[in-house]
């Protein structure tokens, strides 16, 4: 039976934003993990509205004081959609370049510490979205830009040799997974949505050699 510590890292979808029953995908995958007999400790490490360039500022230090050296610590990233916004003042939160900078010293850090798995950027709806960090604070989201932007990680996690993800293309085109985000925000999801991308993950080969 596996023993293991996880710290989901990553931004509002990592933490379960909307979500009706509070778990996010990171708690309904380790519950199944849980009822399947694997003895699964989660760290939530999202926080919403984070970007690449914020989470590089703090992943270390959270994951450090949760996943000592005597225990089976393990990483899981999940970011990219903050990243590909434009704000108010009509600018990119991180040009693509930078991003995929940012991800590639990360990844290559996290990587030679403890074993680590990338989950990319999913796919928002195309209009209605109500998303309102702040007042006087607008957000717009596009999927093209969060197409390219799964394309550039998708390449840079080969390069790496990071088990990587790639919820965009899996959920692109699911009704499924459109009409979750519809009775969400248009960005965040409702808990249906949370549990496609959960069981999304469960199979996904790069999490199950974990539970092996």
């Amino acid at each position: 039976m596996a023993i293991i510590r996880v710290c989901f890292v990553g931004d509002s979808i990592t933490l379960g934003t909307t979500d009706e029953e509070l778990m996010g995908w990171p708690g309904r995958l380790c519950r199944r993990a849980w009822a399947e007999g694997h003895d699964v400790t989660l760290y939530n490490l999202g926080i919403r509205a984070d970007t690449s360039a914020l989470i590089q500022q703090r992943w270390r230090a959270e994951c450090a004081a949760r996943l000592p050296d005597h225990i089976q610590g393990r990483i899981v990233f999940a970011f990219g959609v903050n990243d590909t916004a434009i704000e108010a003042n009509g600018q990119l939160r991180v040009p693509q370049e930078r991003s995929v900078a940012i991800a590639r010293a990360m990844l290559t850090e996290a990587k030679s510490w403890k074993p680590t798995l990338w989950i990319g950027p999913a796919p928002v709806r195309k209009s209605g979205q109500r998303v309102t960090p702040a007042a006087g604070v607008s957000y717009d989201f596009r999927n093209e830009r969060i197409e390219a932007l799964d394309r550039a990680y998708q390449a840079l996690a080969g390069e790496l040799g990071v088990p990587y993800l790639p919820l965009y293309a899996r959920l692109i085109d699911d009704d499924a997974w459109h009409n979750a985000v519809a009775a969400g925000d248009g960005v965040h999801t409702a808990g249906v949505g949370y549990a496609l991308i959960a069981r999304i993950v469960a199979d996904w080969p790069g999490w199950k050699a974990w539970l092996a």
